[in-house]
């Protein structure tokens, strides 16, 4: 079963670039394990504060509960956000590339 997941947040001002500097240590670390059935996109809003990330999985398994770096990320984010994490489940509706 593929599930998405949609998270979006806004850091503070003075917080943006460590947050964006923790998820390029993810983005290093899920290249290293490759996990298959498994797609993560994040995005920096034109806002330069506000991010929101796209996940799809392929079954319940999430790669990114077991990395460090993942860890790493998650341990101060409620401290570098202005505006809390919110998490949604999506269908995709379509896609093109």
């Amino acid at each position: 079963m593929s599930r998405t997941l949609i998270v979006r947040y806004r850091t503070h001002p003075e917080s943006s670039a460590e947050n964006a500097r923790l998820i390029e240590g993810v983005f290093a670390s899920l290249a290293e394990l490759a996990p298959d059935g498994f797609t993560y996109t994040a995005y920096r809003l034109a806002d330069g504060e506000s991010f929101v990330h796209v996940a799809s999985l392929d079954g319940d398994d999430n790669p990114l509960a077991g990395l460090p770096a993942f860890a790493d990320f998650q341990r101060d984010l409620p401290s570098r956000c202005a505006e809390l994490p919110v998490a949604t489940d999506a269908a995709v509706v379509g896609t093109y590339s």
